[in-house]
């Protein structure tokens, strides 16, 4: 495979938001980007693509804290929709607490934890065995 054709990004930080987009864009990784500031935004838009029968995102990068529905209020709905299609999610957080880290591995769909700032290197090592390199 040599690229995804959407990444998820779901984060409220403009700056990451830039900075991430920009060194995915960089890694030639995916066909396109789609951007929300929160969960309940979020999980409301990939609920209705679910509902249309379009294609949802192949990787998902989750921040845990964010208003209005946090990562975790994300995951408990997002869990629930019956998608037959595989979906990598990242939770990409600030956070180095280790309830946060034992709480993620309580969902199936969570990946791996990456704690920010996100560099080159780790958009690579976690999109590299997505694609086979």
């Amino acid at each position: 495979m040599d690229k995804l054709e959407q990444v998820c990004i779901i984060d409220d930080d403009p700056i990451y938001i830039f900075g991430a987009k920009r060194m995915i864009q960089k890694a030639e990784v995916c066909e396109s980007i789609m951007v929300y500031r929160n969960g309940k935004e979020a999980f409301e838009s990939l609920h209705a693509l679910y509902q249309a029968q379009v294609k949802l995102p192949d990787v998902i990068l989750l921040d845990l804290n964010m208003p209005i529905w946090d990562g975790w209020q994300f995951l408990d709905e997002f869990t629930k929709i019956p998608i037959e299609q595989k979906i990598i999610l990242y939770i990409v957080t600030s956070s180095v607490d280790p309830a946060d880290m034992e709480k993620a591995k309580k969902y199936a769909l969570v990946s791996n934890f990456v704690v920010k700032p996100i560099t080159s290197e780790s958009i690579r090592s976690m999109f590299d065995p997505i694609l086979g390199k």
